[in-house]
């Protein structure tokens, strides 16, 4: 055969991929793993909550909530609560399934009933949407708070329309509510598509007062045991994180201890800031940009690099910074 048709049957042949090996490997790699997790055999169905499924509800949920604005292009307003309860009612049933794998995990290794998490399931959803009214009249907060931050703002529906920090701290109220009813995945999961979509990382468990605005955003970090007041603004690349991660007698790192800020209402936090540690920033306080502040500051306080550098702190509160004090 010619050097041509060779390469011509080459070309047309379907290539070996040798998949019945790679399938093999691969459900040796799972079985290795689920044994070292102890995980019971899945009975056929889905073990985990989908994240596509989420995406989808919450998309449904920002509609329901703003029908207006976020919901479809030829929607009118004689219409408006049909359009609402119709959307509700999908998404609440779809939630239901998903809040049910949830409990169904978690309760792999108890001896939960079916009908106890099917019970526990239908109410968590019900609780979550008795929320909803509440989670709209924050919202509507944090929209004017944006708006009235931001002098190149021209309108409130620009800011629920264009802004970054809108769409995180839409997902992140409506996340909070899960992580607060006992779904703290599902919670994790609407968080981090908002995370994924603005760059804003905003743990479903940290507490949010009212007429919150994050201008700009990208970079900005909330951990989840941060308590936020209210009329609080920050820029992006902000980090309210913790300083240190406490281990028990057995080595491993403790989980769900305080370890993020607490910051007052009426502060602002300008671009680059590394707040850390369970430290509190008092009510009314400016932290400049890039500081590095591990110590509580408090209420007024002007927050600057400067003003760091040249303020002796006690000793204890001496940290890795060359950039410490207050104003």
């Amino acid at each position: 055969m010619s050097e041509s048709g060779s390469t011509r049957e080459l070309l047309t042949a379907v290539p070996n991929w040798e998949l019945d090996q790679v399938v093999t490997q691969l459900r040796a790699v799972r079985e290795q793993w689920r044994d070292g997790q102890q995980r019971n055999k899945e009975s056929g169905g889905r073990e985990l909550p989908s994240r596509e499924a989420l995406e989808s509800i919450t998309t449904s949920l920002c509609a329901a909530l703003f029908p207006m604005r976020l919901g479809p292009a030829d929607l009118r307003q004689e219409s408006e609560d049909f359009y609402v309860g119709y959307t509700l009612d999908a998404a609440f049933n779809a939630l239901l399934a998903q809040v049910r794998l949830e409990l169904r995990y978690a309760a792999r290794h108890a001896s939960a009933s079916a009908i106890e998490i099917e019970l526990a399931a239908i109410s968590i959803v019900r609780g979550f949407a008795a929320t909803l009214p509440d989670v709209r009249a924050l919202l509507d907060t944090d929209v004017q708070a944006a708006f009235n931050g931001d002098p190149a703002a021209r309108s409130v529906d620009e800011v629920l329309l264009c802004y970054p920090g809108i769409v995180a701290i839409i997902h992140h109220r409506l996340a909070h509510q899960l992580y607060r009813l006992g779904v703290p995945l599902l919670a994790r999961i609407v968080a981090e598509i908002a995370h994924s979509a603005t760059g804003i990382d905003i743990h479903p468990g940290a507490q949010i007062g009212a007429g919150f605005f994050i201008d700009h955003g990208t970079g900005v970090v909330i951990g989840e045991t941060a308590v936020i007041g209210e009329r609080v603004r920050i820029y992006q690349a902000v980090t309210l994180g913790a300083k240190r991660f406490e281990k028990g007698e057995d080595g491993k790192l403790q989980k769900g201890q305080p370890r993020h800020p607490q910051v007052e209402d009426d502060v602002v936090i300008y671009a680059g800031a590394t707040i850390l540690g369970r430290i509190t920033i008092g009510k009314g306080s400016s932290i400049g940009g890039n500081v590095w502040l591990t110590h509580s500051v408090p209420p007024g306080s002007q927050v600057t690099q400067a003003s760091l550098q040249s303020q002796p702190r006690p000793a204890s509160e001496a940290v890795a910074s060359s950039k410490g004090g207050v104003q």
